[in-house]
């Protein structure tokens, strides 16, 4: 059903000038700001700490049971206020966050992991079935080993299972926090580029977080570059890529630098100033 410009946003997120705090005391995000275009594909990028895992529970709901709170700002999804809704009415509304290292259930198969994610939708067992075909179709090493213990699927299968899992609820927006995060370049490269298909075919939004720069500014339009609970960039993928700064620190240079002399080099930052 199509909606005119002006009763519906164009972007399905909306996250207004946020601060979270834990245990009431460590503030932790300072005032982020981001949005994701509705069909859109968007970027968090920043290092380890930086406050990207954060900022996607704070939209998630899952900050709660980290002691963490969204003290101020607003969350707008479809162009409602989720502040005060629970996690998994977010999840019934169309937001589905990958967690960080995988978290599969191990002891059963990827079918039965599969079959498991569906049931917060409570639609039938022929929709189950047309969601399952589609992640097998999308993923076609998870249809070879479905019946296969989950535990004993490779970290890349098991990256798969956790996205195959997150479309099993029928999102509308996939949040994916470090898919790269263990895997070698190769699977990287083969996962962002199911999700990219996935994004252009299904048209799904989706708001990815990584460490691995090189690997995210090749598949979204988007990015964001968040330091230190802050967000002090915002452009186009093409632009972040040459940006000398985000090359530097975060593309390992423009004329390659080794590990050693990026840890050491002293940080212009420009961004800040």
């Amino acid at each position: 059903m199509s909606t005119s410009p002006t009763a519906m946003s164009a972007n399905i997120l909306t996250v207004n000038n946020v601060e979270v705090i834990y245990d009431h005391v460590a503030l932790a995000i300072k005032g982020a700001s981001l949005q994701v275009p509705s069909g859109g594909m968007v970027a968090l990028l920043g290092a380890n700490g930086a406050g990207k895992s954060t900022l996607l529970k704070s939209i998630s709901g899952l900050l709660k049971a980290e002691r963490g709170e969204v003290t101020r700002g607003e969350i707008q999804f479809m162009d409602q206020n989720i502040d005060a809704m629970a996690p998994q009415d977010r999840v019934r509304m169309g937001i589905v966050q990958v967690l960080e290292g995988r978290r599969v259930f191990e002891h059963l198969t990827p079918d039965e992991n599969l079959v498991a994610a569906s049931a917060i939708r409570g639609g039938s067992r022929a929709e189950m079935l047309r969601n399952r075909d589609m992640v097998y179709t999308y993923f076609s090493r998870l249809a070879q080993r479905r019946d296969a213990e989950s535990g004993y699927l490779s970290g890349g299968e098991q990256q798969m299972l956790a996205i195959g899992r997150a479309l099993m609820t029928q999102p509308k927006l996939l949040m994916l926090d470090e898919p790269s995060l263990g895997l070698a370049p190769f699977l990287v490269a083969e996962i962002f580029d199911i999700v990219r298909r996935i994004n252009q075919t299904e048209g799904l939004s989706v708001l990815l977080v990584e460490q691995n720069a090189i690997a995210a500014l090749e598949v979204v339009s988007h990015g964001y570059l968040i330091e230190n609970g802050r967000i002090v960039m915002h452009d186009t993928a093409q632009a972040m890529k040459q940006n000398p700064d985000i090359q530097e620190f975060y593309l390992g240079g423009a004329e390659g630098r080794d590990f050693n002399q990026i840890k050491h080099y002293r940080r212009r930052k420009r961004w800040l100033s």
